[in-house]
């Protein structure tokens, strides 16, 4: 690989990345993008340290324009440790650490050169976990925010006086906008040659490198508060507990200590890993659970995700229509009702009519009703049931 350019491996790890940030992390194939772009990476990282092209005696103005754009390589390699994917947490520990270590190589060497203005500087510098206050820690943020935004669009001016005024692209990442400012082996636009790039070209290159070097400020800042946190849970995380099969002392100690027990331990095996159930004469050796049938158990097994409430077997509908079958809903009343002839009154216009069998037969069950009410008068006084309020 000693033979690519360093502007090509550069361009080829960055285009991996940003490829797959767009994919899912868990999938082999977005693994295997961002194991050739760490590969490419590490293997840029020694090439820049083997050829000194930065040193602590120079000043910003001694480094080249086209070499710039190499101070973000521990910055993107930190990007794509972070999408690597890790089960193991003490794995994970080392590589959050190592990522830490990146970070900090790459402010560092911002600072060094003092690419970052003292007020940037001490508005990343303080962490917004640290503000007790939180108006004043939502201000911060803020602040940062605002910087972040406006280093964007003066990036974006930038990027337009470069491409001759033409409308640019919005970058879906940082990576894809680092990208941006390195050549690219299979399109090379014309007028833009490292090699004949004129004084103009070679200032907004330089303006555009410096504003993207103030960006990732900024976000390597957060991306090292986010580590130290990680870090710190890591380290408090309890150790994973050793197996009787990984450690042959802790087995020994239990086969002793079982020796010498009153109860003899139960057996072990069987089909959970738990004993027999019983033993040759039928004697239980351990409690078990009768489960019913698979129909049933499968049932069972449907019904352990539900609410925990009752749901509507019926529409209100439904339930309305029921309830009048049963005669539970009393009809009638309102106005028709009010202006409806009682039965007593009924009966008495009905008795009126003279001279009709109908008026004959209502006008004898009108005396036989009065009839009745007489009697029933004289047998009960009237007052004679209220016996509550007397004295």
């Amino acid at each position: 690989m000693s033979d690519i350019p360093l502007s090509t491996l550069f361009h080829r790890a960055l285009s991996a990345i940003g490829k797959a940030t767009n994919m899912p992390t868990v999938q082999d194939e977005t693994q295997e993008l961002v194991r050739s772009t760490v590969a490419d990476l590490r293997t840029l990282q020694l090439r820049t340290t083997a050829l000194s092209l930065f040193s602590e005696n120079e000043l910003l103005e001694d480094i080249a324009t086209k070499d710039l754009v190499y101070l973000l390589v521990p910055y993107a390699l930190a990007e794509a440790l972070g999408r690597v994917r890790t089960v193991d947490p003490e794995e994970r520990l080392d590589r959050a650490v190592y990522s830490q270590r990146l970070y900090r190589t790459f402010l560092s060497s911002l600072e060094t050169y003092g690419i970052v203005p003292e007020p940037e500087k001490a508005l990343y510098t303080q962490p917004a976990s640290s503000v007790a206050d939180a108006q004043k820690r939502r201000e911060l943020k803020i602040k940062q925010y605002q910087k972040e935004k406006e280093i964007k669009t003066r990036i974006q001016e930038v990027r337009k006086r470069r491409n001759h005024g033409a409308p640019v692209s919005e970058p879906s990442s940082d990576l894809e906008l680092i990208a941006s400012l390195l050549p690219d082996s299979s399109v090379k636009p014309s007028g833009l040659d490292d090699d004949d790039d004129d004084d103009d070209t070679e200032d907004i290159l330089r303006e555009a490198t410096l504003l993207l070097l103030r960006l990732t400020y900024g976000q390597a800042h957060a991306q090292l508060q986010s580590l130290e946190q990680e870090i710190r849970l890591l380290r408090s995380a309890p150790s994973r507990p050793l197996e009787a099969s990984d450690d042959p002392r802790r087995s020994k100690d239990r086969e002793n200590n079982d020796m010498w027990r009153l109860d003899a331990p139960l057996p072990q095996g069987g089909p959970d890993g738990k004993g027999p159930l019983t033993d040759s004469s039928g004697k239980p050796l351990r409690p078990f659970t009768i489960l019913p049938s698979s129909p049933n158990r499968e049932q069972l097994r449907q019904q352990v995700f539900h609410p925990d409430h009752r749901l509507p077997t019926m529409t209100i509908d439904e339930y309305l229509e029921l309830e009048q079958q049963r005669g539970n809903i009393i009809t009638g009343g309102g106005p028709a009702s009010e202006a409806r002839l009682t039965t007593k009154e009924q009966l008495a216009l009905d008795s009126e009519q003279d001279g009709a069998l109908f008026g004959e037969e209502k006008e004898e069950e009108k005396r036989q009703k009065d009839e009745k009410w007489a009697q029933y008068t004289d047998t009960h006084p009237k007052g004679a049931g209220n016996t509550l309020n007397r004295g």
